[in-house]
């Protein structure tokens, strides 16, 4: 059992306007045919200047096209790309493509889609600050939203010639999540989601930590899978992996400050999920200096840590749904099984970490998930994002039970 990208089998028209940002544009349309996306270039003559037609053909489902006259597939290329589109993106765009388009000006095939297309649209300013900052561009992108047009800002950062500030063109994964909310289910809109991830490090003096191997990937994926499906979510993180688009997160080292930030999230949040992998053990007293090797081998006296997945299950609130993680090398099912039952959770993830391609530092897993009452469910190997997905969708469904109920 694999979930789809909401990409897979969408139609995507990529529009690509004259800007320096043009060569991200080729970083687009890959993500977007990786996600299972048919994408369909367009790309203005100013934007030919900046990227060549052959290299974004190579990398898009189908070779670019460029103008209204020389495109044999169709009579009416004018209106038939964009009528055809589930999805039109324009990225980057340019200051004098958005003024365009507010004005409905069409002057050439990439205008043209924009005003026959009725599907969504999404637009990727990139420019100047000083442009990006133009009354005129001010009032053309409000007007743009006004009418539903989906804007992903640009970020700040270094622009052509040096300068720094608002303007650069976003990132491509910044673009494409934007393009998976579009296309994507709705259906956790207005809940509220706090997932754990990573690894805890318990200190043994100033310089050494107890840690295991877990790499916060899978955990990731669920927080970016639940924000692309509508939810609010912040993410309780010990690693220090690019935050995903539109996640608030938090960043612990211990399991202490973990407990302390879930006990506190799940207060206020719908799902709790709990990816991280929480150090079993640590140090009773850690050494304020560096243990020095000459010192001799040190007498290290352990303690449990708290166990956070348990505490949050006694303290489960009505509705809420609660999931936890198994990382396992042995006795899957039945080690899975008595931690559901034990903690209280709706829905538990386990995997068997000892076998090829699964869990840490991996991009893959493979995981059988458990509900209560009901028969366990692999996730044979696939990419954690694949994995993300249908623990989403198992969560949306106890979601629905329990409305029912």
């Amino acid at each position: 059992m694999t979930s789809r990208s909401p990409l897979a089998g969408s139609r995507i028209v990529l529009g690509v306007t004259g800007g320096i940002a043009a060569y991200k544009a080729i970083e687009v349309a890959r993500r977007l045919v990786d996600g299972g996306a048919h994408v369909v270039p367009i790309m203005t003559d100013a934007a030919q200047h900046f990227v060549g037609t052959t290299t974004l053909s190579a990398l898009a489902s189908e070779p670019v096209q460029t103008d209204l006259w020389h495109n044999p597939s169709t009579p009416i290329p004018h209106t038939a790309v964009g009528q055809g589109a589930d999805l039109v993106i324009v990225a980057p765009a340019t200051a004098k493509s958005i003024a365009a388009y507010r004005m409905g000006y069409s002057h050439d095939l990439l205008q043209n889609t924009l005003i026959a297309t009725r599907a969504p649209v999404i637009i990727c300013p990139a420019m100047h600050t000083e442009m990006w900052e133009h009354p005129s561009v001010v009032d053309n992108i409000a007007t743009l939203r006004a009418r539903g047009v989906r804007i992903v800002e640009p970020e700040s950062g270094r622009l052509a010639g040096g300068d720094i500030g608002a303007g650069r063109l976003a990132d491509p994964a910044t673009i494409v999540a934007a393009a998976e909310r579009v296309l994507g289910p709705s259906d956790l809109s207005g809940v509220s989601v706090v997932v754990s991830a990573g690894g805890t490090r318990e200190p043994i003096d100033a310089v050494r930590v107890i840690a295991n191997r877990s790499s916060g990937k899978q955990g990731y994926a669920v927080a970016t899978e639940a924000a692309a499906r509508g939810a609010s979510v912040t993410l309780v993180s010990t690693v220090g992996l690019p935050a995903p688009v539109g996640v608030i997160v938090v960043t612990v080292e211990t399991a202490a400050e973990m407990q302390v930030a879930m006990t506190d999230a799940a207060a206020v949040h719908d799902v709790v999920v709990m990816s991280a992998a929480v150090a079993d053990f640590r140090p009773v007293a850690a050494a304020t200096g560096k243990l020095k090797k000459h010192d001799g081998v040190p007498q290290i006296e352990l303690e449990p840590t708290p166990d956070i997945l348990a505490g949050l299950g006694a303290s489960k609130r009505s509705g809420q749904v609660l999931v936890g993680f198994a990382a396992e090398t042995a006795d899957l099912v039945a080690n899975a099984h008595g931690k559901l039952e034990a903690k209280r959770l709706d829905l538990i993830v386990a995997n068997d970490v000892s076998a090829p391609g699964v869990g840490f530092a991996h991009d893959t897993n493979a995981v059988t998930m458990l509900r209560p009452g009901a028969e366990p469910v692999e996730i044979d190997l696939a990419t954690k994002r694949d994995v993300a997905r249908a623990v989403v969708d198992a969560i949306v469904d106890i979601r629905l039970n329990n409305s029912d109920n």
